[in-house]
């Protein structure tokens, strides 16, 4: 994202937080070495984080609860991967019935995953201050936390633009961006909510030719608003990609491209709609409705590309 789209709330929050994994569980010194220390009591829900936390764009939607006096209670994993993980939590209010379901996205250091092109993201996002800059380059520990915590706010950031370009014109759809706290970022949950099943990725889905003429179409629309906005998916993929009640959700953008400012812009432009257009091709739409290089002319004169 160019630097001029993020908002001014995008910067370094307090309360960073440790993953359980960063180090052993140690034992109490006043036990013996074969004794393990008693179990931590389940301490139970938690305060919601929402005052300690960089908030999304306004208005907030009505479903999302705000009360300062909510509860945060994780009810279990929803998807696992490289970079991070999505949790769901229910915030609700106690004795109200006041509650809504979030996906809280938990960004890995980078001693526990590796993200897609690292490299080129510590190059084109660089930090003000030489010593941090030298901590994410050396990947001292300061500097793998800084790491994951920019991916974390470059998401964050991207999705706040993309909700607020798709409140306009709809032709969009992302997940609200509710929070951002160091590398957790809260979205909104899409899914099924009295069951708490996340909606399905398109990947694992097999539609009608009338249901893949339709989010084949849907799809276009969103690439057509993103390439007018400058940018492309920078990582788009089925697997990308959800359906909500019949329509089609980008997610996973901590990658996003300013295809004006890279100059790689038009292959990843490429890149992302020849892999969407070999799968729906492959689900049987007609190869002249998906045409990759008839798609990328079309976003690259959108976006302002020779």
């Amino acid at each position: 994202m160019r630097d001029h789209d993020f908002p001014a709330w995008e910067r370094r929050n307090r309360g960073k937080r440790r993953f359980d994994d960063d180090e052993p569980h140690l034992l109490k010194r006043s036990r013996p070495a074969e004794t393990p220390a008693d179990p931590e009591p389940d301490p139970g829900p938690a305060w919601s984080s929402w005052d300690d936390a960089v908030h999304g764009p306004q208005p907030h939607p009505a479903w999302l609860v705000t009360e300062l006096a909510a509860r945060d209670t994780e009810l279990g994993v929803l998807k696992t991967g490289k970079e991070a993980e999505v949790h769901l939590v229910r915030r609700a209010v106690p004795d109200t019935d006041r509650s809504c379901l979030l996906a809280a996205k938990r960004y890995r250091d980078p001693r526990h995953r590796l993200f897609h092109r690292d490299a080129g993201y510590l190059e084109g996002r660089r930090v003000r201050r030489s010593r941090e800059m030298r901590a994410m380059v050396g990947r001292t520990a300061f500097g793998r936390q800084m790491i994951a915590g920019q991916w974390a706010a470059a998401e964050f950031g991207a999705l706040a633009r993309l909700w607020e370009i798709g409140s306009r014109y709809g032709t969009i759809n992302v997940p609200y961006p509710v929070q951002l706290r160091g590398t957790e970022l809260m979205l909104e949950f899409l899914g099924d909510p009295d069951e708490g099943r996340a909606a399905p990725r398109l990947a694992e889905l097999r539609p009608d030719p009338t249901e893949l003429r339709d989010l084949w179409a849907q799809l276009v629309d969103a690439l057509v608003v993103l390439a007018r906005a400058g940018y492309a998916h920078g990582d788009l993929s089925p697997y990308n990609l959800l359906v909500c009640a019949g329509r089609l959700v980008l997610i996973d953008l901590p990658q996003v491209v300013d295809v004006v400012a890279n100059p790689q812009g038009r292959e990843f432009l490429a890149r992302d709609v020849r892999i969407v257009a070999t799968w729906f091709v492959a689900r049987g739409l007609p190869p002249g409705l998906a045409d990759p290089s008839a798609l990328t002319e079309l976003l690259s004169r959108e976006a302002g590309l020779r």
